[in-house]
């Protein structure tokens, strides 16, 4: 089992040594910098990771980049910011390679007060309402910790190069027929401010695009792109 790790990264030189750190064994750590200014990219690549520029700014625009770069059979995603720890991953690749699902979400929960603002959390809530009436998927969070299979993930044809990405991951996923899985992550101070929901608006400014990744028809599946069958959860 082959396993690639994309950070995306926006000036996140304090948190990558410990980030990095926590990547287990074997696994390979791609971090994609969106334009740091802080030394990010030297500091990734004396750390042992791959770095990969991508200089349209966006968390879509890093994710993907991440996901091109990838070869392995699994792609997980997660913040390079340290509020989550990769050293967890395992346990979501684990859930896909068994084929308990084809789509697996780390579902944050907060380790402490004030980790998980409540603008945040309020932004989190309305997506995952409306998620619910757009696919039926049951889901309490939409965090950025995930894993799934390379070329199915490829086969999404996902489009979002901002703030919708990880939301459209999971509706395409959906629609796809995909059985998507939440497994319980400890969410962690992260090192820093949200370059997406640290402010109220942010966060709603997030929600906004959101909503138009919501709003989009589901594309015309690809031949081999999504499991047959899928349950979804």
């Amino acid at each position: 089992m082959t396993v690639d790790v994309v950070l995306p990264c926006l000036d996140e030189a304090g948190a990558l040594p410990w980030v990095l750190s926590r990547v287990p064994a074997g696994w390979r750590a791609i971090v994609v910098d969106n334009g740091s200014t802080d030394g990010s990219a030297a500091l990734a690549r004396s750390l042992g990771a791959t770095v990969v520029h991508e200089p349209r700014r966006g968390f879509g625009s890093a994710c993907h980049a991440g996901l091109l770069a990838a070869e392995a059979e699994f792609v997980c995603f997660c913040d390079c910011d340290a509020s989550l720890d990769p050293g967890l991953l395992p346990g979501l690749v684990g859930v896909v390679a068994d084929g308990s699902a084809e789509l697996v979400l780390g579902r944050r929960r907060p380790t402490g007060r004030g980790v998980w603002p409540a603008h945040a959390r309020a932004g989190n809530l309305a997506l995952s309402w409306l998620l619910r009436r757009r696919t039926g998927l049951r889901l309490r969070d939409l965090g950025p910790m995930r894993a799934a299979r390379r070329e199915a993930l490829l086969g999404l044809e996902l489009t979002d190069r901002r703030s919708g990405y990880p939301l459209q991951t999971v509706v395409r996923a959906a629609d796809a027929g995909w059985r998507v899985r939440e497994v319980d992550v400890p969410y962690l101070p992260r090192s820093g401010r949200s370059k997406v929901t640290g402010t109220w608006r942010g966060t709603w400014q997030a929600v906004h695009d959101m909503r138009k990744v919501l709003a989009d028809a589901a594309p015309t599946p690809v031949a081999g792109s999504a499991p047959a069958g899928g349950v979804r959860r």
